[in-house]
């Protein structure tokens, strides 16, 4: 991962405007999703200790999220974003205000316009917002409020978010053969599962071993890692029968995850060549749901993610292994 990512505000006062560049070391489908994906952005808008609690979103042209802020005493504060056009993976301009708790706009406290621009570069993602206030006393007003403070932290849960997903997807394999796998996802119990199946297929933990979020590299230009989730599993492999490998990983709430049965588990396919990989995703996913098309990624695999025709969620990631 990438140190010392770029980070600029500005403040134009004679525009009425706050303008922020930031550096994601991360390719623009995944930043993309970050930012425009409900149960992402409830693992990283709100700054420590605050969390955010997603109450609605639809994120279409004419659509809105409302999301309450929680704080660490459970107090709760409602915010309010209509998003008016769409660009995918370019741009969405959207208007942002705070609410009460069934999204009825507070007309007392600051409105503001965003312009969110994506682009990516060498596999770096960056992210130009302007927002653009009514009035000078609303841009003064947010200001006061610590907007960039807040926004500055909050981006920081983002780069953890991206270091997370890098780790949880980052294979082991040392060769190209196909491979078939299932990813779970667990609400924090992850090991215990994992013990119990290891008893029951009396077989070793593969790669290596249980890695655990406390393992995560302590890096100056990342939020550490809460202590509350620390000893949780961030990424474990066990083989079962058959060749077949169960890999598993803790979802915790403390981290924004809401998991029900149904959404905590894929069946990962791992083909021999990138034809092939583009051939099974093709045809699985016709008359599905792709939630993440393949791409290259920045972990260095072709991958994607969908949901079949009748709901299944399936994975398929293949990886130059040199």
């Amino acid at each position: 991962m990438k140190k010392n990512l770029f980070l600029n505000f500005s403040v134009d006062e004679e525009k009425l405007q706050i303008k922020m560049t930031r550096e994601f070391d991360a390719n623009i489908s995944l930043v993309w999703d970050a930012w425009t994906k409900s149960e992402i952005l409830d693992q990283w808008w709100a700054p420590k200790p605050w969390k955010t609690q997603t109450q609605f979103m639809n994120f279409t042209e004419g659509g809105h999220w409302h999301f309450a802020m929680v704080g660490p005493e459970g107090e709760k504060h409602f915010g309010r974003i209509d998003y008016e056009k769409i660009n995918p993976k370019t741009q969405f301009i959207a208007y942002d205000c705070f609410c009460d708790e069934k999204g009825n706009i507070n007309p007392s406290l600051p409105k503001n316009k965003w312009i969110s621009n994506f682009e990516e570069k060498d596999n770096l993602t960056t992210v130009n917002v302007i927002t653009t206030y009514n009035s000078i006393e609303d841009l003064e007003t947010i200001i006061k409020m610590g907007m960039i403070e807040g926004l500055t932290s909050a981006l920081e849960n983002l780069d953890l978010y991206i270091e997370k997903q890098f780790q949880l997807t980052s294979e082991l394999k040392s060769d190209n053969s196909p491979r078939v796998t299932t990813y779970l996802n667990f609400p924090g119990n992850t090991e215990e599962a994992f013990l119990f199946y290891k008893s029951v297929f009396k077989s070793d933990f593969s790669g290596k071993g249980i890695q655990r979020f406390g393992d995560i590299p302590k890096d100056s230009g990342h939020p550490p890692v809460p202590e509350s989730i620390k000893k949780m599993i961030l990424h474990v492999e066990l083989p079962t029968i058959g060749n077949h490998i169960l890999m598993g990983t803790d979802a915790p709430k403390e981290m924004g995850f809401n998991l029900i049965s149904g959404n905590n588990m894929h069946i990962c396919l791992e083909p021999s060549s990138r034809e092939e990989t583009e051939r099974i995703f093709n045809e699985l996913s016709e008359g599905g749901e792709v939630t993440m098309p393949l791409e290259d990624m920045f972990f260095g695999a072709y991958f994607g993610e969908f949901k079949d025709k009748f709901g299944i969620n399936w994975m398929l990631n293949f990886k130059n292994v040199d």
